[in-house]
């Protein structure tokens, strides 16, 4: 298993910089290295503030908190190593639809927006039609 875990890379959790008057991203990312892999867990601790404090080698207060792992897996990960029914269950179970109808509905929002699109293309040729044919006057 240690010969496994060398392909992968020990990610660091970034966040896009915002620009001046946008707000921020709140995804993040990691940067994966030519020749590296992206794992496909994520092993994550969770500071949980108790509200209690104790004193430091110092004397000054410094806050309790219990640290809780947690682990992330890649969808296309599990998507690539389960049965289709098994995956659909992951997914249903983190509030998702089952892959296919999931895939269904965003085709058709697609679809939608590719039809909206070719309309405003549409329009704006007509208007510049329009223009070139009012300049020519």
């Amino acid at each position: 298993m240690a010969a496994n875990n060398e392909k992968y890379e020990i990610p660091t959790i970034l966040y896009e910089e915002p620009r001046q008057g946008e707000r921020p991203n709140p995804i993040p990312y990691i940067e994966v290295q030519e020749g590296k892999k992206m794992p496909p867990v994520l092993f994550l601790f969770e500071y949980r503030h108790t509200g209690e404090v104790e004193p430091d080698s110092a004397g000054e207060p410094v806050a309790i908190v219990d640290q809780i792992p947690h682990q992330y897996c890649d969808m296309e990960f599990l998507k690539e190593k389960l049965p289709e029914h098994v995956f659909d269950m992951v997914r249903t179970k983190l509030g998702m639809k089952p892959l296919k109808e999931a895939q269904k509905s965003g085709q058709n929002i697609l679809n939608k927006v590719n039809e909206n699109v070719e309309n405003i293309k549409e329009a704006i040729q007509k208007e510049s039609d329009r223009n070139k044919g009012k300049s020519k006057k």
